[in-house]
């Protein structure tokens, strides 16, 4: 999993007063919990944004008056007209306890069946994934080059050791439908069609 720094400051006082102030100053009230008791504290909102509104899923270092943290976004409040970010909590990680997170899913190369005019059906953008902080990957890959016309991959398909993934097996993550400016059959290899 991507890493990034936040460092932060903790708050004086919980209330909605104080954090109308700190949102008035730029900043963002969140909270940290998971392991032993709750940390109260304010980030700046720039820095926080870009971790938010990134496709990427991240392993946050925190910062907190020196006090150093790994952590993930657990849960985000964002105001419902400006869609700037309003609270946050984070889960405190531990290198023995099983995490879950929603990680991007991103495909590569280029399908034999698009080529031939069929139509590309991703389903899945993100996929529920339970594992240990370590064994957790940035994304999910799936190559789709050898998909072609009436091809689907499906979640069963996927293996990353260490991982399980808590979508349905069954559920199709990518397909290769057929389009009307497609011709059938000009996705096949042409050694194929001499066999059959």
């Amino acid at each position: 999993m991507k890493t990034a720094q936040l460092s932060g400051s903790l708050r004086a006082n919980v209330g909605k007063k104080d954090a109308k102030a700190l949102r008035n100053e730029g900043l963002v009230p969140c909270v940290l919990y998971g392991q032993g008791e709750q940390t109260h504290f304010a980030v700046k909102r720039v820095p926080l944004e870009k971790l938010v509104f990134s496709p990427d899923v991240y392993q946050i270092e925190l910062d907190v008056n020196g006090k150093k943290t790994k952590a993930i976004i657990r849960e985000l409040q964002q105001h419902p007209t400006k869609d700037t970010v309003q609270h946050v909590d984070f889960l405190e990680l531990s290198d023995t306890k099983e995490v879950r997170v929603k990680l991007p899913v991103r495909l590569t190369g280029s399908s034999r069946g698009v080529m031939a005019g069929g139509k590309l059906m991703q389903v899945f953008r993100h996929m529920r994934c339970q594992g240990l902080p370590s064994a957790l990957p940035e994304e999910i890959k799936i190559d789709i080059s050898p998909m072609r016309i009436g091809h689907s991959y499906r979640v069963s398909n996927i293996e990353i050791p260490g991982v399980k993934i808590l979508d349905p097996a069954n559920a199709v993550v990518v397909a290769v439908k057929m389009a009307r400016g497609a011709v059938k059959g000009s996705d096949a290899d042409p050694d194929e069609d001499e066999e059959a």
